[in-house]
């Protein structure tokens, strides 16, 4: 794969987008092994379905959406919005854990339930966030490109790149 076929990033978006990887590896991992049992509570009791087996999937799901936010950043922005809604589809479960009132990773309060579900938005813009490539028009890639082209109006060019 040639490296101009990559859109571009930002640092901290990379950055973001690797971290999200990471956390998304890392709980992958944990439904399947090491903290399944919490995982299990936070399967609604309205799901059709046996909460073990729901854990096992959301769990390869989780390791397969990791391991394609780090080896597919040509697709990152397709990858992006599989994962922004695969954490608008597992909302249902933080809800349920807070509704419920499920005990399960060191969530005991109500308090601490309900801090936890005002994440779940983060976790979805963090994806969209640090997926998206950045704007040919956008001021910093204008000025860089006002740079390296010799001009120096930068009125005129930051006013065309804002219309």
């Amino acid at each position: 794969m040639a490296r101009s076929d990559i859109p571009t990033s930002t640092a901290p978006r990379t950055i973001a987008r690797l971290a999200l990887a990471a956390a998304l590896l890392f709980a992958g991992f944990s439904h399947l092994f090491w903290a399944r049992k919490e995982f299990r509570s936070q399967v609604p009791s309205w799901v059709p379905m046996d909460a073990d087996a729901v854990v096992v999937a959301s769990g390869a799901v989780e390791i397969g959406l990791g391991g394609a936010l780090i080896a597919l950043p040509r697709e990152r922005r397709r990858v992006g919005w599989v994962v922004a809604a695969f954490f608008t589809a597992i909302f249902p479960g933080n809800i349920a854990q807070f509704t419920e009132k499920r005990e399960a990773f060191g969530l005991d309060s109500d308090r601490a339930r309900g801090i936890r579900l005002l994440f779940q938005p983060l976790l979805v813009a963090v994806a969209l966030w640090s997926t998206a490539p950045v704007s040919p028009r956008s001021p910093r890639r204008c000025r860089e490109s006002r740079s390296e082209h010799g001009e120096h109006n930068g009125d005129e060019h930051e006013r065309r790149a804002h219309d």
